[in-house]
């Protein structure tokens, strides 16, 4: 298929700056019916049954985003640059993969000196992309990255340089557990206490470490040729567990988010933990996941295929140009929409 084939008119006047208060606020497309219907979050569990059971990725989100300047002495000969670094994939103890800004004028060979006495030796480079070993290694290292760094936001939440202290807490979901994660899986954040109370239904976790793969463009023409980056991902025997049950009970798999959903389809419900680098286009074979909660995407984005092999491409092109027209509040702290397949 053609990626332009996934393209849709968007007005970037739509794209959400900071949440709604309460979370539960946040509106909420109801796709499920004959035509749409407008509802908010604090209405989700009205949408769900008893025999039901909901999914949520229980990833932490690591503070990855650090700045820091390219060592004047490091065999180039010229001034200090300033450099940020977005870490993205933990590769050893002391050694990062991270994209970095100003990529053209970084050199293998060369030292990022942080804050602190943290600095790294760039021992590889592709692109934008670097590879970074680090003068600190395990928790040390760990450490000094959660005291330095700021939210990796995406680049659409504008920010000043290092960011907003309270995104600390906004962009990071109420069911975080484990850290790994270089950006949220945003639709559990509109999760609140009441909503969470108001559930009729069990709740089970899974954990996929968001990293480029989930969020990362796409630059060739065909989806064919596009390559997602690998994520590590866990199902555990207990959510295992809940999903059988849930299915010989006749309840449906609701994932919360896109990385829920494509943490049970790669391991197809089983329990099993390794890397995920599952690409979801019109034409896959949905095994596990019946239901969807979802942040609204950008055009011609991973995402949005993916919500449109789960709901059908027609119906989500004009779902997305209702939305725009209804002044819904669009990507990581917009609105959502409800699905099902």
């Amino acid at each position: 298929m053609k990626v332009a084939d996934f393209d849709f008119p968007f007005d970037p006047g739509h794209i959400a700056q900071h949440p709604v208060e309460p979370r539960d606020k946040a509106r909420l497309l109801d796709l499920s019916g004959e035509s749409p219907t407008h509802k908010i979050i604090r209405d989700l569990p009205g949408l769900l049954q008893p025999e039901d059971l909901v999914v949520v990725n229980n990833t932490k989100v690591l503070p990855a985003r650090l700045f820091g300047h390219r060592d004047s002495m490091a065999g180039t000969g010229g001034a200090s640059v300033a450099v940020e670094a977005t870490l993205v994939r933990q590769v050893a103890e002391d050694t990062w993969v991270a994209l970095a800004r100003p990529g053209k004028r970084l050199k293998q060979g060369q030292t990022i000196v942080f804050a602190d006495g943290l600095d790294a030796a760039l021992i590889a480079k592709d692109g934008a992309e670097v590879t970074l070993k680090f003068n600190r290694a395990g928790p040390e290292l760990l450490t000094a990255i959660r005291t330095q760094g700021a939210m990796p936001l995406p680049p659409y939440i504008k920010r000043e340089r290092g960011g907003d202290a309270v995104d600390r807490s906004l962009y990071q979901t109420p069911f975080a557990k484990y850290e790994g994660a270089v950006a949220a899986p945003t639709a559990s954040l509109h999760f609140t206490t009441a909503v969470r109370a108001a559930l009729p239904c069990a709740m089970a976790e899974v954990t996929l470490h968001v990293g480029l793969g989930t969020f990362a463009g796409i630059s060739v023409e065909d989806t064919d040729d596009h390559v997602m980056h690998v994520e590590w991902g866990e199902l555990p025997p207990e959510t295992a567990d809940a999903i059988a049950a849930c299915k010989a009970r006749g309840g449906r798999i609701v994932a919360i988010g896109t990385t829920a959903l494509r943490t049970l389809e790669a391991f197809q419900g089983q329990a099993q933990a390794g890397d995920i680098d599952l690409f979801i286009t019109p034409g896959f074979d949905f095994q596990v996941v019946d239901a969807l909660l979802t942040n609204f995407h950008l055009p011609q984005s991973t995402l949005f295929m993916l919500v449109c092999a789960f709901a059908g491409a027609q119906k989500m092109k004009a779902a997305y140009a209702l939305a725009q027209e209804a002044g819904y509040r669009f990507f990581s702290y917009g609105d959502a929409c409800w699905l099902q397949r």
